[in-house]
């Protein structure tokens, strides 16, 4: 049986879900990233690679992309206030991040239903190259909210 498509979410709804995800995101905040921009179903996040995140190669760890691109993700697919989290996630590095970088990842809503979500995340640096792609898919945890109510 298919899955009917799932109601549009107002900006209020958006915009306290991501305030309440922010306030707990420790590691988000630790590793420097800013919140651009969110929308139902969208989000666009900032971050300068800095020196702690460089590998033995002298660039940015892929570890630390992937958490970057999975924070896009988080924020896109936790928009509609449900309350969403990864099942999977496949990263493709295309081109490397180096020191100084000035990184946005923008992660937007591919395919949603009540019970799952897929998402496509694109990581890019201050000249348009593109670093990463991700693709992810999370599960919405049935009866719980990001922001309460």
């Amino acid at each position: 049986m298919a899955e009917t498509h799932v109601p549009e979410t107002s900006q209020l709804v958006v915009d306290r879900a991501r305030e309440a995800l922010w306030r707990e995101d420790w590691a988000s905040q630790a590793l420097g990233m800013s919140l651009l921009e969110v929308k139902a179903g969208r989000a666009r996040v900032s971050m300068t690679v800095r020196r702690d995140m460089l590998n033995g190669f002298g660039l940015c760890h892929g570890g630390i992309l992937t958490t970057f691109g999975d924070t896009a993700m988080a924020f896109a697919s936790n928009s509609h206030n449900e309350r969403a989290v990864a099942t999977n996630l496949a990263v493709e590095f295309l081109a490397p991040g180096r020191e100084g970088d000035a990184l946005i990842a923008e992660a937007h809503e591919v395919s949603r239903t009540r019970r799952t979500g897929l998402y496509d995340t694109t990581i890019t640096n201050q000249t348009g190259t593109v670093i990463a792609l991700l693709r992810g898919r999370v599960q919405r945890v049935p009866g719980a909210s990001v922001a309460g109510g």
